[in-house]
C-alpha cells in the first residue's frame, strides 16, 4: 500500500482514493473496470473514474494504491449464528435434528450468557472482517451482546431478536423474547452501524399466535422478519401431522410472508411455494455448506431464480458450517446450482457474486445504501489481491474472485470508509479495532470450558 502525503490541507483529510487495477462495482452485473479510482468522502462513495483523471480532479486525496487487486463491494452474509463461533466442530457429522436436540441445545442451556454471545460474536467478527464481509445478519440470543461486538469490530450487523416458545437462559416464554429484543433494539437503534429484524427461530420452535404478533411488530416498527424455513424435509413432516399444512402455506394464512421476509435455507420447495415465495417477495438466504454438512439437502436455486425470488448467500453458523466464509459459499452455490440443474450456465460467477453483495443488500431493505459500488452508497468495500501464483494468469476477474480466490487473498477492509481490517503481502492481518490477544483469550476459555463439558 502506498500512501500519497504530499498533500495535508484540511479539506483532503476527509477525502480518499482508491486506486484499483480492476474494479467490480457489482451494479451493472458483470461489470468489470480497470485502472479505476474509487473517491471516498466522509463514509460514502463521492465519485468513480479512471484513475488518471482522479488524479487530476481530485490532487489533494490521500491515496491508497491496489496495483495487483480488484476492489468489490463489501460482502454481506444474509444468514448466520455469530457466537456460535465458540461451538465450531462440538458436534458434527449429525443431522440437523439430533445435532440440535441433543447437542447444541443443551451445549446452549449450560453455557449461553451474555459474555458467551459477546465474546463469541467478536471472534466470529473478526473471522467475516478477515474474509471479505462487512455485514451480517444475524440471529441469537442476547442481542445487546451481539451489538457491542459488532460495534467492537466495526462491523455492520442486522440483529435478529430472537423468539421462541421454550425457556433459556436468556428468556422465559414468547413474550418474554419479543420485550427483551425489542428493549435492546431501543438502546442502540440510532446505530450507524446496527439495525435489527425480528427473528422467530422456526416454524417447529414458534406458535401462531407468536407469530401474529411478530408480524404486528414488524409492520408497526419497519422491521424485517428472519426465520429458519424449509431446512429439512422432517420439518415438513411434522408441521404436516401438527398443523395439517407445510410450514410455509401456514406462514401465509397467518400474515408472515412478503417483502421484509428473510427466510433461511429454503431447501424443500415445490415448484408453487417458489411461485408463492416469488409473488410475496420474500427473500432467501441460501446456505449451500451447512445445508450439505447437515445433510438437509440442496437448495433449488435456478428454479427459485427463474421464479423471480430474491436469493442471496449465509453461512449459517460455524457449529454446523464450520466456516463463516463468503468466497467458499460463492463458490459453493454456483457449482451445486450447476450440478443441481443440470445447467452449466446456472449461477454464473457474476450472480454469485451479486447473491453476496446487491441480493442481501435487498434482501436487508439496503441495496439505496449498500451492496454496490456507486456515488452516494456507503464505502463498504473489500480488496482482493489478484498477485498470488495459484492466481495467475487472470482472463477474467469475476471468474476468479468466484472460482478460484479465497479469503486468504483479501488484503483490506473497508466499513464506512475506515480501514477496518488489512493484510499486506507475506504479513499477518491486522485489525483496527480488534486485538490478537483478545481473540486469544476468548479462544482458549472457552475451549478449555466446552472440552470439559464434552468429557
Amino acid at each position: 500500500m502506498n500512501q500519497n502525503s504530499k498533500h495535508h490541507s484540511s479539506n483532503s483529510l476527509a477525502l480518499h482514493a482508491l486506486e484499483a487495477r480492476w474494479l467490480v462495482p457489482g451494479l451493472p452485473l458483470g461489470a468489470v473496470l480497470e485502472q479505476h479510482s474509487v473517491i471516498v468522502e466522509e463514509k460514502r462513495i463521492l465519485d468513480i473514474l479512471p484513475t488518471q483523471q482522479a488524479r487530476q480532479r481530485y490532487p489533494l486525496a490521500q491515496t491508497v494504491v491496489l496495483d495487483n487487486h480488484v476492489l468489490i463491494p463489501g460482502l454481506i452474509n444474509l444468514h448466520t449464528h455469530a457466537a456460535m463461533s465458540l461451538m465450531r466442530g462440538l458436534a458434527d457429522d449429525l443431522p440437523l435434528m439430533q445435532w440440535l436436540q441433543q447437542h447444541i441445545w443443551p451445549a446452549e442451556k449450560r453455557f449461553v450468557s451474555e459474555r458467551f454471545v459477546r465474546q463469541g460474536t467478536l471472534l466470529g467478527c473478526a473471522e467475516m472482517l478477515a474474509g471479505g464481509t462487512t455485514y451480517f445478519n444475524d440471529m441469537y440470543f442476547f442481542p445487546n451482546a451481539v451489538a457491542e461486538a459488532a460495534v467492537q469490530a466495526g462491523m455492520r450487523a442486522n440483529i435478529g431478536l430472537v423468539v421462541m416458545e421454550f425457556a433459556t437462559a436468556y428468556a422465559h416464554d414468547a413474550e418474554d423474547y419479543l420485550q427483551k429484543g425489542l428493549q435492546a433494539r431501543d438502546e442502540w437503534r440510532d446505530s450507524a452501524l446496527l439495525s435489527a429484524s425480528l427473528a422467530p427461530h422456526a416454524p417447529y420452535t414458534v406458535g401462531n399466535s407468536t407469530f401474529e404478533n411478530i408480524v404486528t411488530y414488524a409492520e408497526q416498527l419497519g422491521l424485517n422478519i428472519h426465520t429458519h424455513l424449509h431446512e429439512t424435509r422432517t420439518e415438513i413432516e411434522d408441521s404436516i401431522k401438527q398443523y395439517g399444512v407445510r410450514p410455509l402455506q401456514r406462514l401465509e394464512s397467518l400474515g408472515v410472508l412478503g417483502p421484509n421476509f428473510v427466510a433461511a435455507h429454503g431447501v424443500h420447495l415445490s415448484k408453487a411455494e417458489m411461485a408463492l415465495l416469488s409473488a410475496h417477495g420474500c427473500h432467501i438466504a441460501h446456505c449451500p455448506a451447512s445445508n450439505l454438512k447437515l445433510a438437509s439437502g440442496i437448495a433449488p436455486v435456478d428454479a427459485l431464480l427463474k421464479a423471480g425470488t430474491n436469493v442471496a448467500i449465509g453461512t449459517d453458523g460455524a457449529a454446523s458450517n464450520n466456516r463463516q466464509d463468503m468466497f467458499a459459499e460463492m463458490r459453493l452455490a454456483a457449482l451445486l446450482s450447476k450440478g443441481n440443474s443440470g445447467d452449466a450456465a446456472s449461477v454464473p460467477a457474476a450472480e454469485a457474486l451479486a447473491m453476496a453483495t446487491i441480493n442481501a443488500a435487498k434482501a436487508l431493505g439496503k441495496e439505496s445504501e449498500l451492496g454496490s459500488l456507486e456515488p452516494g452508497k456507503y464505502a463498504d468495500m473489500t480488496a482482493v489481491s489478484l498477485a498470488a501464483a495459484e492466481l495467475q494468469p487472470c482472463f477474467n476477474v469475476i471468474s476468479h474472485l468466484v472460482y478460484s480466490a479465497g479469503r486468504e487473498h483479501v488484503s483490506h477492509v473497508w466499513v464506512a470508509g475506515e480501514l477496518k481490517y488489512q493484510k499486506l503481502q507475506g504479513q499477518v492481518g491486522v485489525y483496527a479495532n480488534i486485538e490478537p490477544a483478545e481473540l486469544k483469550e476468548i479462544s482458549t476459555e472457552w475451549q478449555t470450558k466446552l472440552s470439559q463439558y464434552l468429557a
